[in-house]
């Protein structure tokens, strides 16, 4: 389906660790509140979807999907000792 820049603030600490465990499955976190992840089809949106609306309280917290396509990865970069961002080859143990 597509690679989604995810960022959010959440204040709980348990709430926001829950968070980031579930989309730690989806990817990797590239900062404390940001991740890259990859989401492979409808039925694997819905269903993280269905994990993170559990998890939130929308009155306090919020939670946002920036989608990237791929013209937009191959323009992305970092700076650091990271890999590209959604670098294909790089290894990411979770």
């Amino acid at each position: 389906m597509g690679h989604y820049v995810v960022a959010y603030d959440i204040s709980d600490n348990k709430r926001r660790k829950k968070v980031g465990d579930a989309l730690e499955a989806y990817g990797k976190r590239v900062n404390y509140s940001v991740f890259e992840i990859h989401i492979k089809s409808k039925s694997e949106q819905n269903r993280l979807e269905d994990i993170l609306l559990k998890l939130l309280k929308p009155k306090s917290d919020s939670l946002r999907f920036y989608s990237l396509c791929q013209n937009c990865i191959k323009k992305s970069w970092s700076l650091g000792d990271e890999p590209a961002p959604f670098d294909q080859n790089a290894v990411y143990f979770f």
